[in-house]
């Protein structure tokens, strides 16, 4: 078991986990990620579900300027993610990062169609949130790569070393971004004249990758896959979430502000596979749903015969636990390459994600409802908020951890016997 997946599947998972472009898209796309919570905030202030809350910031028109915040942060997730993953795969292969970043935000906007009506040509802004982040992933990855290409082969305006630096590198830029420009203007061009993607760019990506990702990251099946892919990457040593999330965050993205555009409009969520449905509901203790281990750690640590191991690592796991910071569990315990571990450690986030996702379908307990809750922030008050406000949230993050604890006992508890058995060894 072992030499199979020290020879067979680590190299094979080391080679996805160092990829650029997926290092790329994960880092991109991060850098949105404080204005997504700051969004939340406005969003959980706007929409706390007490009736005279409301009533009051509707009478006053404190909504209006609330919505205003939320429109602000989550509506530019796509321009965000179109600076961000050009800028961390330039940087990645040595080159200059802001202006690969300037120019995946230009062709970004060049090739989104304009919207025309009786007062004036306007960008939709949909598309810069997002249902944007397909068309910012790959316009960011392909100007980038050209931007390499031409930098590489020193096809660049040269200025004399007595210029000052930033203004040479300014200029370096122009005879890329200028053939980016253009490479996409005609690629804009082709769509406006053709019915592809009824001229959309957007429309036409959305209908390329949309399927198959969302079949991945919006179905309960697909969801399952990539858990059961997360764990294993986990298990092998390699940062599961890292490499798995960074093609499915797109999908949960877009399901999360578009639950967001539901409760803003008073209409049904549509969706229940989202980003704080994966990280606030199945993810509790943080990869493995690791939480329920070191409770379970703790429980068995109590025992007055238990090993030195557990008696060690259980206030070293406990507290980031809860903060959901499970590499001292990883690592520590350990998780990564512990066959003992390896069944619940697959096993726990794959009920918690079937049973959350059950009672979201069957209405006992509310939806998430586009609120990003920080990552860190501990089981029960994050399904509360997660939710809106919804005492159901907090309920089914009890009950999954529960039943969490309930799959990690025994085999923690065939871990601990092991464990004994060597202290008892080494005296």
């Amino acid at each position: 078991m072992n030499e199979f997946i020290n020879n067979k599947m680590l190299p094979i998972a080391a080679k996805v986990s160092n990829n650029k472009i997926l290092i790329a898209i994960r880092n991109g796309i991060t850098l949105a990620l404080p204005l997504i919570i700051t969004g939340s905030l406005f969003l959980i202030i706007s929409s706390f579900p007490v009736d005279a809350w409301t009533d009051f910031l509707s009478a006053n028109g404190i909504d209006a300027y609330l919505n205003k915040g939320v429109t602000a942060s989550f509506g530019i997730m796509g321009l965000v993610a179109a600076f961000g993953i050009a800028n961390a795969l330039a940087v990645q292969y040595d080159k200059d990062g802001v202006s690969a970043g300037i120019i995946s935000i230009s062709s970004f906007l060049l090739v989104t169609p304009n919207l025309v009506s009786d007062d004036g040509v306007g960008i939709p802004t949909a598309f810069m949130g997002a249902q944007g982040l397909f068309v910012a992933m790959v316009i960011a990855i392909i100007s980038t790569l050209i931007f390499k290409w031409f930098i590489d082969h020193n096809i660049q305006v040269r200025l004399p070393d007595s210029v000052q630096p930033a203004v040479a590198k300014s200029f370096s830029a122009l005879i890329p971004g200028a053939s980016i420009l253009t490479f996409w203007l005609v690629i804009y061009a082709v769509f406006q004249m053709t019915d592809w993607g009824s001229g959309n760019i957007h429309q036409l990506l959305m209908e390329i990758f949309g399927g198959p990702l969302g079949l991945l990251g919006g179905t309960l099946g697909g969801t399952l896959v990539s858990i059961f892919l997360v764990s294993l990457f986990w298990f092998m040593g390699i940062h599961g979430a890292n490499v798995v999330n960074s093609v499915i965050m797109p999908i949960w993205l877009m399901n999360t502000d578009a639950n967001r555009v539901a409760v803003e409009a008073g209409e049904k969520l549509p969706h229940i596979i989202t980003q704080p449905f994966m990280e606030n509901f199945v993810y509790m203790g943080g990869g493995g749903a690791t939480l329920g281990l070191v409770i379970a750690a703790a429980i068995v640590g109590l025992r007055k015969n238990s090993s030195k191991m557990t008696k060690t690592m259980v206030p070293l796991t406990l507290t980031p636990g809860i903060f959901n910071i499970n590499e001292p569990a990883m690592f520590g315990m350990p998780i990564v390459l512990n066959v003992t571990l390896l069944i619940p450690f697959i096993l726990a986030p794959m009920v918690n994600a079937v049973v959350t996702y059950f009672a979201m379908s069957l209405g006992f307990v509310h939806g998430t409802v586009g609120i990003a809750v920080p990552w860190t922030m501990p089981p029960v008050i994050s399904g509360f908020l997660a939710t809106g406000g919804h005492i159901s949230g907090s309920i089914i993050q009890i009950i999954c951890l529960i039943l969490n604890i309930l799959i990690y006992l025994p085999f923690f508890g065939v871990m601990e016997k092991q464990n004994r058995m060597n202290e008892m060894q080494e005296i």
